[in-house]
């Protein structure tokens, strides 16, 4: 269980990487131009009612204050008062949760259920037809924009077809699942293009170790050798590599949720912008760095669990 030491430590860590983060997103949503309180009650607003609303959301306070103010609330688990939906920020945003967490876990599930027999089929193909295929299905991945491969999507699966619906989120189980069905898939072509061309360059690199010859050389089957020993041994790069594209994953939600109308925290995180709800942008910031210096954690125990000689 020594292995395991860091984890005693290493939240702690985390904690100046939040705070930086909170910082840097509390001074680039102030310096967008435009006023909340005068987005919020229009055009005929007076400057009476304009005053009385600053003062209810502490917006005429200097700026140290109201980051004081923000860090307070964040200490007593509180994230403020959103000023567009006049509720509670941690409230609003847990309701938008759920509909972000279907389509980042079913996007990571249907990566790995597409990059791991690809690239094994790729690297026990080695310039063979499946491989060049393989690297051509990769290269054009990473080419294309995920709004534009949104798009394409429902043309083709919904309009066309008709097999997914266009655009929300469902009521139900089933309903759930086929309307995420095709978002989660879109993102998924993205992000295992990236995961294919890493893991099977671990696999070409495992399968020409000492190890693996002297496999070959006791009379293994080359099948046990890569199942058994190749691929366990090649799978903590990838992992890592996930690990880093989480991030990318989180800020592509923000633009697959618009494009298919999914009421998650990216469409929410949208409307915050051009509202100048600046609690709501904090919060919504707030949890996606937290989600991913989690799942950043999570990967490094995968990482020490899969390969005894890393040590953290």
């Amino acid at each position: 269980m020594h292995r395991y030491r860091f984890l005693l430590f290493r939240p702690l860590q985390l904690l100046p990487v939040l705070l930086g983060i909170s910082i840097i997103t509390f001074a680039m949503v102030r310096a967008i131009p435009g006023d909340p309180a005068r987005i919020l009650l229009g055009v005929r607003s007076t400057p009476a009612a304009l005053a009385r609303i600053r003062a209810q959301f502490g917006l005429d306070e200097p700026l140290w204050v109201q980051y004081l103010y923000f860090l307070r609330n964040l200490l007593h688990g509180e994230l403020g008062k959103s000023i567009v939906y006049r509720v509670d920020t941690l409230k609003l945003i847990g309701s938008r949760l759920e509909p972000t967490v279907w389509l980042v876990a079913g996007s990571v599930l249907l990566a790995i259920i597409i990059t791991v027999p690809l690239a094994a089929m790729a690297a026990r193909h080695r310039g063979g037809v499946w491989d060049q295929c393989i690297r051509l299905f990769t290269t054009a991945g990473l080419g294309f924009p995920a709004f534009w491969l949104g798009i394409m999507m429902i043309i083709v699966f919904s309009v066309t077809l008709g097999w997914f619906p266009v655009s929300g989120y469902g009521d139900e189980l089933t309903e759930r699942l086929h309307h995420m069905a095709l978002p989660c898939f879109t993102v998924a072509l993205a992000l295992s293009a990236v995961l294919i061309r890493n893991l099977r360059a671990s696999l070409l690199m495992e399968m020409g170790s000492d190890y693996v010859v002297a496999a070959r050389a006791r009379g293994q089957r080359e099948s046990r050798i890569f199942w058994r020993h190749v691929l366990p041994n090649s799978l903590v790069p990838t992992i890592n590599l996930l690990a880093v594209n989480i991030g990318w994953l989180i800020g592509s939600t923000v633009v697959i949720e618009s494009v298919f109308a999914i009421p998650g925290m990216g469409q929410l995180l949208i409307k915050a912008i051009f509202s100048r709800d600046y609690m709501v942008v904090q919060g919504v910031v707030i949890v996606f760095a937290l989600a991913t210096v989690t799942v950043n954690l999570l990967a490094d125990v995968l990482t020490v669990a899969l390969d005894p000689r890393v040590k953290l």
